[in-house]
């Protein structure tokens, strides 16, 4: 039964996106991009809000927009459709994200407390208490998600207040390599909120949807309004992060330092010993409630792409077992093997995100599908570079050093797709299979 209409509901709708958005993973890169960035740590903190807060806010209105009888992906052919959307899925759950809720809370807090914890050891007691509570969801999974966020926020509050009043040093200029703004957008994309996006928005319209909101203009005004609440929250919260790290960028930190080493040193300068303590304690729960709910959408996506020759508990064990494996590579190699895949995926979701919005005057499918080949080939050339492969001259191309060399090869693209002739104009069916029911098992 829908509920009677609030004008305050944009705010409540605007703190569920930021509980969503911003989760104990995504605070170890604002303070490790203030501490590479130094000095210019807010225009590489704004290039790191757009690419995830801006982006992953942009995505669930394309999808709010579209409705659930469009697929985002729907105008590319359906098997390649198909395929971006199981890739998709598997980092956000099996592959990257999952592992690394179980690797993050063993270096921010297992390890810290217990050194000599075996990694293998925790990640089997880790991911047996995500299975239990996965195939049985009880109301503890709930009340920790709920209490949680809070405690983590109060936690990063009095982080960001004593650096502000007694930072830990001086800021310095970052190395004169540094590119600042493309340095930025990248570890935007290593939240992978836009992917995240993908598998949550059903449950935010939902939401919506309770409050009496049913249909598209007034969804897509309280989403909207929810964004910008959300936006501010999370460039307020990674702004505080980001000027923490910043103060370390004199100590001549070594550069392998890890991501969550540098949240718990910058937690030991400014609270000692109690604040490692209690950001342990909170980063265990935190990751153990995004652990269950990640495990839990993975594994009825698989189930219903299976068409049930899998069930879901057999999925939730082989996931569980695959993220433990995954888990014990390290947050650092795990951000370091995401990055190519995301280099290339991130720009091929962006076209469609963005010619959306147009997808009504846009009667050629040729469109996407030419922005899409567009931008994806520059960042294969890209990757390929960074491998040391010959193709340096990808660094002389417009927009490289703003990490956006797709975009000018992603416009061309469509172009040329709009000029080939095709048989038929007609919107593809949706290629989203097996989206998980927002009634069915959540946690977060």
């Amino acid at each position: 039964m829908s509920q009677k209409r609030s004008k305050f509901d944009f705010i409540v709708v605007g703190f569920a996106l930021f509980a969503v958005f911003f989760g104990a993973g995504n605070l170890i890169f604002p303070p490790y991009l203030g501490l590479e960035s130094g000095t210019k740590w807010f225009p590489a903190l704004t290039a790191f809000v757009v690419a995830d807060a801006g982006l992953a806010i942009m995505t669930v209105l394309a999808i709010v927009r579209l409705g659930t009888d469009h697929d985002l992906l729907g105008r590319l052919p359906k098997r390649v459709g198909l395929l971006c959307m199981d890739i998709v899925m598997a980092i956000v759950g099996p592959v990257l994200c999952i592992p690394r809720t179980c690797a993050t809370t063993f270096e921010m807090g297992a390890h810290v407390l217990f050194p000599n914890l075996s990694s293998w050891i925790f990640g089997l007691l880790f991911f047996a208490v995500v299975a239990v509570l996965t195939i049985r969801p009880g109301k503890v999974v709930d009340i920790v998600g709920k209490y949680l966020t809070p405690m983590l926020l109060i936690t990063i509050a009095v982080l960001c207040i004593k650096g502000l009043a007694t930072p830990i040093g001086d800021i310095v200029s970052p190395q004169p390599d540094f590119q600042t703004l493309k340095e930025g957008f990248l570890n935007g994309y290593q939240t992978m909120d836009v992917l995240g996006a993908l598998a949550i928005t059903i449950v935010i319209m939902k939401t919506v949807q309770d409050k009496g909101y049913n249909d598209k203009r007034s969804q897509m005004r309280v989403i909207g309004r929810a964004g910008i609440v959300a936006g501010i929250a999370l460039f307020l919260v990674y702004g505080g992060l980001a000027y923490l790290g910043a103060t370390t960028s004199n100590m001549k930190l070594s550069s392998e330092i890890g991501h969550t080493e540098l949240v718990v040193l910058v937690t030991f300068l400014l609270l000692r010993r109690f604040g490692v303590v209690l950001l342990a304690l909170i980063v265990f729960f935190a990751c153990l409630t995004t652990a269950v709910g990640l495990v839990s959408s993975a594994s009825t996506y698989f189930s219903e792409r299976l068409k049930g020759r899998v069930s879901y508990t057999a999925l939730v064990l082989v996931i569980c077992v695959f993220g433990m494996l995954i888990s014990n590579v390290g947050i650092s190699t795990m951000i370091s093997l995401a990055s190519p895949m995301l280099s290339v995926l991130y720009p091929l979701l962006l076209t469609q995100v963005f010619l959306s919005f147009f997808s009504e005057k846009i009667k050629k499918n040729g469109v996407f599908i030419g922005a899409a080949v567009g931008a994806v080939i520059p960042m294969l050339l890209d990757v390929a570079y960074g491998f040391g492969l010959p193709f340096g001259f990808i660094t002389k191309l417009p927009l490289y050093s703003l990490g956006f060399v797709w975009v000018i090869p992603a416009v061309i693209g469509g172009l040329i797709g709009a000029m080939i002739p095709e048989k038929t104009q007609v919107r593809t069916a949706p290629v989203l299979a097996g989206t998980p029911d927002p009634t069915a098992r959540e946690a977060s």
